[in-house]
C-alpha cells in the first residue's frame, strides 16, 4: 500500500545501491582532499576516481567473514582501485565515512518530505479558502459548543502545518553535517582542513566538534520533528474520522468507484485511510523515542545506536513520505456535506446560542450570576424537552423585562461565527 502513495525515489535512497554509492562519494572526497593539502599525490586521487567501484554480492560475501561492513566495502573498492587504494580512507575512522554519509542520505529524503510539506499546505489552503464561509458546529468534548467555520478548521491546519514545515527545513539543516576527524574526533592523523572540504564538496556542515560520531541529539531532532508532522496528520485524520460517523456525516474521505468498505456489510464506507494514518502517526512517535534513547552514548561512542538507526531513519523518512502523500490525495477528495452541517448546527434547538443570551442579559444590566442561572435553568430545560430554546427564552418574564424581541432574535444569529473569519485568515497567510 504505501508504495501506492511514495514516490521511488524515497525507497531507493536507503538501498544498498545508493548507500554504498554515497560512501564511495565521500571517500573520493576525502581523497580529493588530502590531494588538495598535499598528502596524496594527484595522480593516484586520478586513478582512484577513475577505477573506484564495487560490488553488492562482493562486499556482502567480503562482510560474512570480516564482520565489518566498511572493512568489507573498502576491501572491494580496493580490489577495483589496484595500488593507489591505500589512500583510500585515510587517516579516517569508520564513522568518518558513516555519519558524513548518512548526512547526503538524510538530504536526499529532506528534499522529498519538504516538497510533501508544501503540497499538503497547498491542498489545505484550498479547502480552507473554499470552505471560509461554511458555517458548521464547534465542538468541546465531543459536545456541542457555538458555531465555526469548517475553513477555519482547514486555516489551522493549514498554519501548524506551515509550523511543521519550518521546523523541518531547521532539522533537516541540522542533520546536513559532516565529519572526518578520526577515530576519537581529535583529528590526530589528518589535518582539520580535510574535513571543512570534504564537507564543502558535498554541501554539507562541517561539524564544529565531534567524538567518533555526530552527537545524535541532531538525529533525534530530525526524528522528533517528523513524529511532530505525524502528530498533525493525526489530529486531521481523527477530526475527518469523527466527522465522518453516520450519526454526524459533515466530511467523509473519498469513497472511489469498486471500492468495497466490508467483507460483510455491503452499505459500508469506512473512514480506513484516516485510520491507517493515526497508526502511522503511532510509529513516528515510537521511532522519536528510539531516537532520543540514541542520544547517549557510552564515552566517545559506541554502536548501540547503529542498530536503531538502520531501522528507524529508513522506516520513518517513508512513513512521513507516505503519510503526507496520502492525506494530500484525502483531502484533495475530501466531500463535504454543508446540509449536515447545517442540521447538526441546529440539533440542540438553539442551545448553542446560550452564551449570546448570557451576554445580552449583562450587558443590559442583569448581574452575571443570575443572568448565567436563567440562561442554564432554560437550557436544561429545553435540553430534556426538545424544545426550541429561543421560545423558551422568549417566554421567560425575567429576560423580557431586560430584552426586546429583536434582541433576542439576534442572539440567534448563525453568521455571528463568521464576522471575524476575514480577520483570522488574515493573520495566518490566507488571503
Amino acid at each position: 500500500m504505501i508504495a501506492r502513495y511514495t514516490r521511488p525515489e524515497m525507497g531507493s535512497i536507503w538501498s544498498d545501491e545508493n548507500k554504498y554509492r554515497t560512501w564511495l562519494r565521500v571517500e573520493i572526497a576525502a581523497c580529493d582532499a588530502q590531494a588538495e593539502l598535499g598528502r596524496v599525490p594527484k595522480d593516484a586521487v586520478k586513478v582512484i576516481r577513475e577505477k573506484a567501484d564495487f560490488s553488492l554480492e562482493r562486499i556482502l560475501q567480503i562482510e560474512q567473514k570480516v564482520k565489518h561492513d566498511v572493512i568489507a566495502f573498502l576491501t572491494n573498492v580496493a580490489e577495483y582501485i589496484g595500488p593507489e587504494s591505500r589512500y583510500v580512507h585515510l587517516g579516517m575512522t569508520s564513522s568518518d565515512l558513516l555519519d558524513t554519509a548518512l548526512a547526503i542520505q538524510l538530504q536526499q529524503a529532506s528534499a522529498i518530505i519538504t516538497d510533501d510539506l508544501k503540497a499538503l499546505i497547498s491542498v489545505l489552503e484550498k479547502q480552507a479558502l473554499e470552505h471560509k464561509y461554511t458555517v458548521c458546529i464547534g465542538r468541546s468534548h465531543g459536545i456541542h459548543a457555538e458555531p465555526t467555520t469548517f475553513g477555519l478548521k482547514m486555516a489551522l491546519w493549514y498554519d501548524e502545518m506551515k509550523r511543521n514545515l519550518e521546523r523541518f527545513e531547521r532539522a533537516a539543516r541540522g542533520v546536513a553535517r559532516g565529519m572526518i576527524s578520526g577515530a576519537v574526533g581529535t583529528f590526530a592523523f589528518l589535518d582539520p582542513k580535510v574535513q571543512e572540504i570534504v564537507c564543502q564538496k558535498l554541501g554539507l556542515q562541517s561539524t564544529a566538534i565531534s567524538t567518533q560520531v555526530i552527537q545524535r541529539d541532531v538525529h533525534a531532532d530530525y526524528m522528533t520533528v517528523m513524529a511532530l508532522i505525524g502528530a498533525t496528520i493525526e489530529k486531521i485524520a481523527i477530526e475527518i474520522r469523527h466527522l465522518q460517523r453516520t450519526e454526524v456525516l459533515e466530511a467523509e474521505e473519498p469513497f472511489t468507484k469498486g471500492q468495497k468498505g466490508s467483507s460483510a456489510m455491503p452499505h459500508k464506507r469506512n473512514p480506513i485511510g484516516c485510520e491507517n494514518l493515526t497508526g502511522i502517526a503511532r510509529l513516528l512517535r515510537a521511532n522519536a523515542m528510539a531516537a532520543l534513547e540514541n542520544v547517549a552514548l557510552w564515552h566517545e561512542r559506541d554502536i548501540s545506536h547503529s542498530s536503531v538507526e538502520r531501522i528507524i531513519l529508513p522506516d520513518s523518512t517513508i512513513l512521513t513520505d507516505y503519510a503526507l502523500a496520502r492525506m494530500s490525495r484525502i483531502l484533495q477528495g475530501l466531500v463535504v456535506y454543508p446540509q449536515n452541517m447545517h442540521k447538526n448546527l441546529w440539533l440542540t434547538n438553539g442551545l448553542i446560542f446560550s452564551q449570546a443570551v448570557l451576554l445580552a442579559l449583562t450587558e443590559n444590566g442583569m448581574s452575571r450570576e443570575k443572568s448565567y442561572q436563567i440562561v442554564q435553568d432554560r437550557a436544561m430545560e429545553c435540553w430534556q424537552s426538545g424544545e426550541n430554546f429561543k421560545s423558551v427564552i422568549s417566554k421567560d418574564n425575567e429576560v423580557t423585562k431586560i430584552l426586546s424581541s429583536e434582541q433576542i432574535e439576534s442572539c440567534f444569529d448563525e453568521k455571528r461565527a463568521i464576522q471575524h473569519v476575514d480577520y483570522i485568515y488574515a493573520q495566518v497567510g490566507l488571503e
